[in-house]
């Protein structure tokens, strides 16, 4: 449609400005065209998408694209047309592109209705009153060609099990999850699974409230349904760009530090307390998957408080070279071999033990839950750098916590990463309060 569209358009400008020299204008008219589209996101219909969302796109399309060549006729002093051709030339150039535009609509949506193609094949997770709204729309509207494999919930025992199986066992091109229904560990498979093959995740939000989220909200009729937005740091560039910052950091702190740190470290934790030098434990990762992650230890491993979860102040567990390895977050450096592995970043929000996952996502949104874990965990992070590490004495502490991990996510830039990591390095010397 793109190519066919910069067409109508290039064939457009030939029409009504025939004996045109300046041969830039015609590449300003196509960026002109696709700077708008990209604007207002015109190219991004669904099936789900109704007439008149189409429409108004169309409408948008054609206002903001005639104040665009305004704009470069008053910059430049253009006199190529009169405001009667402009007018007529945008007007030509949106009438061919939305009739185009609407015929494919409804060309496709007759295929899906006549010859049953052009299907995408959906699972249900969760039985609510807007779950089961979906499932009628999904039915009443067959020219949409969403064809239900199955609906599987909680009311029937293990049926949410059976779900899951079934999921990995046949052809799925989309899965919707009533969250609130859900159990933390089942959503994470599901996260974990559809993220791995490439199936499209989506959230039915409770029918009472339309959560106040960072997800993205489409409707399907007045069906509210949520999906992680594609924020700057979903953005395939980026993500290799931040990628390939990683795996230099990583590569020069293994070769220049924790080759000679790791022997010296070795000597001081096995002379105060028996045990392994490195502290090997689960953390939840992207899209809830399980990675091993490494530190050095800095608790005695023969204490019978060893399970318990955080670190508190003055902790009898902590040895003493293991509390000046975690007041200057020495102990964290291992994690640079999770970050050459892949299964971190240097940057991003830090990644939890999945009991404590589960404990979390009950005290706050699951939803916010679920946005934090759509890119990779961190070494360091704006929520580290604030102030919001170790023990969580409150819920105030975890709410805040995740509030300044979305708010990394969703304002993610290069510069951004280079600030976080200044004042974590900043923070090494100068110290946290809650770095014990």
């Amino acid at each position: 449609m793109v190519t066919f569209d910069l067409g109508v358009v290039l064939m457009s400008t030939l029409l009504y400005i025939p004996n045109l020299t300046n041969s830039y204008f015609y590449g300003y008219v196509l960026l002109a065209w696709l700077a708008v589209c990209i604007g207002i996101k015109f190219y991004e219909v669904y099936r789900f998408t109704s007439v008149i969302q189409i429409l108004e796109l169309i409408v948008k399309q054609g206002f903001l694209y005639t104040a665009s060549l305004f704009s470069l006729f008053g910059i430049l002093n253009y006199r190529l047309m009169t405001t009667p051709v402009l007018v007529s030339y945008v007007a030509s150039v949106i009438v061919i592109i939305g009739l185009v535009k609407f015929s494919v609509y409804y060309a496709l949506k007759n295929y899906r209705l006549q010859f049953g193609g052009n299907n995408r094949r959906v699972l249900i997770f969760g039985d609510s009153k807007q779950t089961r709204e979906l499932v009628r729309f999904f039915n009443s509207k067959k020219n949409l060609g969403y064809k239900i494999q199955g609906v599987f919930s909680n009311i029937v025992k293990d049926s949410l099990s059976e779900g899951i199986v079934f999921l990995k066992n046949n052809w799925v091109d989309e899965v919707y999850c009533a969250l609130d229904e859900t159990h933390n560990t089942q959503i994470n498979g599901i996260i974990n699974y559809c993220e791995n093959q490439g199936i499209v995740l989506k959230f039915v939000p409770n029918a009472t409230k339309l959560p106040v989220t960072n997800l993205q909200t489409d409707y399907y009729d007045y069906i509210p349904v949520l999906s992680v937005p594609k924020m700057a740091l979903h953005n395939s560039i980026n993500v290799i760009l931040k990628r390939i910052i990683d795996i230099v950091l990583s590569i020069v702190v293994i070769v220049f530090i924790l080759s000679w740190l790791t022997p010296i470290l070795y000597i001081l934790v096995k002379l105060e307390s028996k045990g392994p030098l490195f502290f090997i434990h689960k953390r939840n990762g992207v899209n809830y998957g399980e990675f091993m992650c490494y530190k050095f230890r800095s608790l005695r491993i023969d204490d019978d408080k060893i399970r318990k979860l955080h670190v508190s102040e003055k902790d009898e567990r902590v040895t003493r070279i293991g509390r000046f390895l975690r007041r200057t977050s020495v102990d964290e450096l291992p994690q640079f071999i999770n970050v050459l592995s892949g299964d971190m970043s240097v940057v991003g929000p830090r990644p939890h033990i999945p009991r404590y996952t589960d404990a979390y996502a009950k005290k706050i949104d699951k939803y916010q839950f679920v946005y934090r874990h759509s890119v990779r965990p961190g070494i360091t992070g704006l929520a580290q750098v604030k102030g919001y590490r170790g023990e969580i004495k409150s819920d105030e502490d975890i709410i805040n916590r995740i509030k300044y991990d979305v708010f990394y996510i969703e304002n993610w830039s290069i510069f951004l990463d280079m600030k976080i990591i200044f004042d974590t390095f900043i923070l090494v010397f100068k110290g946290q309060e809650k770095a014990y």
